[in-house]
């Protein structure tokens, strides 16, 4: 992963001329002049864009693999559904993972005869694969952070005959390869971690599959998902400082873990605090849970550090209660996403605000 990271970061400067700006620039049109035989991607900015290309370049070298940028990961989701789905065809997703992927489904692919069908992260090393065209996966989980195993999945999903795709949000290329686990496909809301600002909404699309990546290439050309320039190079800028960010995130996540095991306010902790093999890093996400909703709430008030939002993956740590959205935990659940603040000053907050609630 090493050479990846470093590759990616010299991506542009390794073909510098004297007088080249070093920095990527932002190249901010929707038209083009075109000649009489016009090049494929300069044509018009919804085919494509040199910004989004160059956002593109750097995440295909750390995926190794043609990479396609969307204007969410949601969006990403959705180019990847129109993809590779059609009438009849069932879908397998996690009943305990991301909220809104189900949603989607049910709102509006079902109407399209795209069935779905689901099972909780604990149970799809056995759920039989038998009729499904595509399962879609998190690892870890979005908000229980369980673990699936990557490479047993992919392996019983090539013998059932149906695509894996992986969303790998949580822990970024740098923590995770799904691909080199066997996946079909990655897909990422790099509105989180990759961008690191929380000021994006960006995500893309990974695969060695040329012909699956023509064709969400297509959907995202005709359905009009394409990112901005703007946000491909915001998405830039995040990108050269994820490595740097990763780890004091991690670091600090280890530590305020620490404080909040078998503290006597906590009800409940979910932390890898020994990375799965898979995994590289044991990631900056804690899920907690307290007694109830008041007592969660207090302790992002008495912290005085976490930010109550429902994004992770930026700068600043922050909380969200999610049974607010749907997700099936308790009232008194908490997902925590740790920042880059000091670790002693971060960790002392905690302290004094998991001593306040008792």
């Amino acid at each position: 992963m090493d050479k990846r990271i470093i590759n990616m970061l010299h991506t542009r400067t390794s073909r510098l001329q004297p007088g080249d700006s070093i920095q990527e620039p932002l190249v901010a049109t929707s038209i083009y002049h075109l000649p009489a035989e016009p090049a494929p991607d300069r044509i018009y900015g919804r085919l494509t864009n040199p910004t989004v290309q160059a956002a593109e370049e750097r995440l295909a070298v750390l995926e190794d693999a043609p990479t396609l940028l969307f204007a969410s990961g949601m969006a990403a989701y959705h180019g990847v559904f129109m993809a590779t789905l059609k009438a009849g065809d069932t879908v397998l997703l996690l009943s305990d993972g991301y909220y809104a992927v189900r949603h989607l489904m049910d709102a509006f692919l079902e109407q399209f005869d795209v069935r779905l069908q689901t099972c909780p992260a604990r149970d799809i090393s056995s759920v039989p694969l038998d009729g499904i065209k595509l399962v879609v996966i998190e690892s870890p989980t979005n908000p229980l952070l369980d673990i699936i195993d990557i490479a047993a999945l992919a392996k019983r999903s090539r013998a059932a005959g149906c695509l894996l795709a992986v969303d790998n949000t949580v822990c970024t290329a740098l923590m995770q390869q799904p691909l080199d686990l066997g996946a079909d496909i990655v897909l990422s809301a790099d509105t989180k971690a990759a961008s690191g600002h929380s000021d994006v909404l960006i995500g893309h699309v990974s695969s060695r599959d040329e012909a699956l990546m023509e064709r969400v290439h297509s959907a995202r050309t005709l359905g009009g998902g394409i990112a901005g320039p703007f946000e491909a190079w915001l998405l830039l800028r995040g990108l050269e400082t994820l490595d740097v960010r990763l780890e004091r995130m991690c670091s600090n996540a280890q530590a305020v873990h620490a404080v909040l095991d078998n503290h006597r306010a906590v009800m409940s902790l979910h932390f890898p605090i020994e990375p799965h093999p898979q995994m590289s890093r044991s990631g900056f996400l804690i899920s907690v849970n307290f007694a109830d909703q008041k007592t969660a709430e207090c302790f992002i008030e008495n912290s005085g550090v976490f930010l109550p939002a429902t994004s992770f993956g930026g700068l600043h740590s922050s909380a969200d209660r999610r049974q607010r959205w749907g997700d099936e935990v308790d009232a008194g659940f908490l997902r925590l996403s740790i920042g880059c603040e000091p670790r002693e000053q971060l960790v002392s907050a905690v302290q004094k605000a998991l001593d306040s609630l008792t």
